[in-house]
């Protein structure tokens, strides 16, 4: 299938050989970055971005996945960045997220099952995915994403963005870009604060209290039969590090420790995650 150009988010480069195309899903046109090999693929590579991110957090990342032999994809899900936000908190129930990854997987796999990659909250949505849809995955790759929520778990995040939106979790984060123009800013500065405004609220909102309340649901995920590697950065301070290697055990998923890298290895330590991911995908 062939989809249609979309206009770059912002103003940082798009990396050579990545075409930035819209998904005509049922929530509207989710945007998306795709890297296609120069030789025959050896099989489709999806990633779900993580809270307050969007398909830009793997602009570079794909290339590698590409040169690998891999077509690789990442799209913005519902209310990041430039794709579809539908209004009100009810659209963004873990549900309708996972369905959209189910429907995206459908779209970028030519009706063959793809290798999902979900990133942090992600990581939350694909394993919903794939619970819901197994047939449509040929493997799952849980990075720096843990097994359930916790109580507390962005509290300060709700009470910001219920007060001052998106644009307001940025500058309490990020103060000394108040007033600043963006021709006066590093580009990724610039492009970061560009995506918190887009970002919609309602998004953020409901993110928040699936991050706190999501139940452990690695017994549904291990029924599946979908092989899965569970992967982090030896820095990962967003997810406990424990219970990722417990999570990994019960599931009897393969386990890889990314040296050099937090809670985004993919820019932290590309080549190190491009190795944990190649090894696990060409594995199967």
């Amino acid at each position: 299938m062939t989809f249609p150009q979309h206009a770059p988010f912002g103003a940082l480069p798009v990396p050579p050989g990545v075409d930035v195309v819209g998904l005509p899903a049922r929530v509207g046109v989710l945007t998306a970055f795709h890297a296609a090999p120069a030789r025959r693929p050896r099989g489709t590579v999806l990633v779900v971005p993580g809270f307050t991110g969007s398909k830009e957090d793997f602009r570079d990342f794909l290339g590698l996945l590409a040169a690998r032999g891999w077509n690789a994809w990442i799209y913005s899900q519902r209310g990041q960045g430039d794709s579809a936000a539908p209004a009100g908190r009810d659209a963004y129930h873990l549900d309708a997220f996972a369905a959209d990854t189910v429907e995206v997987a459908g779209m970028v796999g030519g009706g063959r099952p793809v290798h999902l990659v979900g990133h942090s909250f992600g990581g939350v949505v694909a394993r919903a995915a794939v619970i819901a849809s197994p047939a449509t995955f040929t493997s799952l790759t849980l990075l720096c994403s843990g097994p359930h929520g916790w109580p507390g778990r962005h509290a300060d995040t709700t009470e910001t963005v219920a007060a001052s939106g998106s644009i307001g979790l940025w500058y309490r984060d990020n103060p000394g870009t108040r007033g600043v123009p963006d021709a006066e800013l590093p580009p990724e500065l610039a492009f970061l604060r560009l995506r918190a405004e887009r970002t919609s609220s309602d998004n953020l909102l409901a993110g928040a209290e699936i991050l706190r309340t999501q139940p452990d649901l690695t017994g549904e995920l291990c029924a599946t039969g979908v092989r899965t590697l569970v992967a982090h950065g030896e820095r990962d301070d967003k997810w406990p590090i424990a219970d990722q290697r417990a999570m990994a055990d019960r599931l009897g998923a393969r386990y890889a420790v990314i040296p050099g890298g937090a809670h985004l290895p993919q820019v932290e330590a590309p080549q190190a995650t491009l190795e944990a991911l190649d090894t696990f995908l060409g594995a199967g």
